[in-house]
């Protein structure tokens, strides 16, 4: 849970624009602005490399954070991050108010564990991620930092739906989709034939054998004719 909060300090910036962002980039700062909480938005700038340590992990927008500014500081998380094309340095930084009793949306990583003991991927499978973050509905102290999320016992072709993910209390997912899949342990073309082939026996063998079959058979066995007697010769 995201219970430590990351203070940094902050500047009001009294000027926006184009022409003022690229003057505090040449000066090792970031624009940013604060926003939310049925407040003003609050436009400031942070020291790039007060940020430099935090700001390209994924763990950035799960962690609460004080921003300081001017003597005061504001409880926010990181919303988003605008990143230079070419340099990967952050250009601008959004920030989002939040109250101790106020419920947000946040997207929290996935991160998949167990990939020794997973049957699909020693046989040369790959895993195949469909969504990367999961989106969650919670209030700011029980923010999960991720989802860890098991591949034990899937084996190739099998797909990991989002009931695999062990939700904390206090927290629920905002989706409406029922249990979609948020990964797939894929099968090479060297194994599909032999994938494919396989799978047909494998619902053979756990399917429950037919109730009415069984009960019919006695039946059918009653009603077939006695077979007549020998002639005597």
């Amino acid at each position: 849970m995201a219970e430590q909060v990351t203070v940094f300090a902050a500047k009001s910036r009294e000027k926006v624009g184009k022409g003022n962002a690229r003057e505090l980039r040449r000066n090792e700062e970031v624009p940013a602005v604060i926003y939310g909480d049925k407040k003003p938005p609050l436009p400031i700038s942070l020291i790039y490399k007060d940020l430099i340590g935090y700001v390209n992990k994924p763990s950035f927008f799960t962690t609460l954070l004080d921003i300081e500014v001017g003597g005061k500081k504001h409880r926010v998380l990181a919303k988003d991050v605008q990143f230079h094309p070419v340099t990967d340095r952050p250009q601008h930084i959004d920030f989002m108010r939040i109250s101790a009793g106020s419920k947000t949306r946040v997207m929290i990583p996935v991160s998949f564990i167990n990939a020794d003991k997973c049957p699909g991927l020693k046989r040369g499978g790959t895993l195949n991620v469909v969504h990367h973050e999961i989106e969650v509905l919670c209030t700011p102290n029980k923010i999960p930092e991720k989802f860890e999320v098991s591949l034990d016992g899937y084996a190739l072709g099998d797909a990991v739906h989002l009931s695999a993910i062990k939700l904390p209390e206090g927290v629920t997912f905002t989706s409406k989709e029922a249990d979609y899949t948020i990964a797939a342990i894929a099968v090479p073309s060297a194994l599909r034939g032999e994938v494919e082939s396989e799978t047909p026996a494998a619902e053979a063998a756990a399917a429950p054998a037919d109730p009415k079959a069984k009960a019919a058979a006695p039946a059918a066995k009653a009603a077939a004719p006695a077979k007549a007697p020998p002639a005597k010769k």
